[in-house]
């Protein structure tokens, strides 16, 4: 096969989307999410896994969390695999790391990066169904069970397990 036969190989293959995120927690077991300007809900700190340019989603959760909240907060265990769905785009393969418990004065130093973010807040694990909207307020609360339970990583289907 000559490099442009594979070119042409790869280049006719399925694609999907890849991101990454950080389940951060502060001393009470609340969860920081992120509040984005451009779409409804929130979301975990995190974003788009740059592939493209040979990123790892270790390095986007940690690329992306520094970037969003002005935190470089290095990813722990893979917590959940998510494949979801989507209408009008390729699915996405979403990644959870724990992003630990992070001190009160980690907190104070937030800063929000003004051109995605409107806010930030932490929230109880009831309040995640109704601010995290769809497949990622499920993704957050398998991932969090994983933690909890020490089960290790979870595999999920829009934000279930797999039937």
């Amino acid at each position: 096969m000559t490099t442009s036969d594979y070119a042409t190989y790869i280049a006719s293959l399925p694609r999907i989307l890849a991101g990454a995120a950080l389940l951060i927690r502060d001393g009470q077991g609340r969860v920081l999410i992120v509040e984005p300007n451009y779409r409804e809900g929130w979301a975990l700190p995190g974003g788009t896994v740059e592939s493209d340019l040979g990123e790892t989603p270790r390095q986007a959760a940690r690329r992306e969390t520094l970037e969003e909240i002005g935190l470089d907060v290095e990813p722990g265990v893979l917590l959940a695999v998510d494949w979801v769905q989507g209408a009008a785009r390729p699915p996405i393969a979403a990644y959870v790391y724990d992003g630990g418990v992070l001190s009160e004065a980690r907190f104070e130093a937030i800063q929000l990066q003004e051109e995605e973010l409107v806010s930030w807040r932490l929230v109880s694990r009831d309040e995640i169904p109704e601010r995290l909207l769809g497949s990622l307020g499920h993704r957050v609360l398998a991932a969090l069970e994983a933690l909890e339970k020490g089960s290790g990583t979870v595999e999920l289907e829009n934000g279930l397990p797999p039937a």
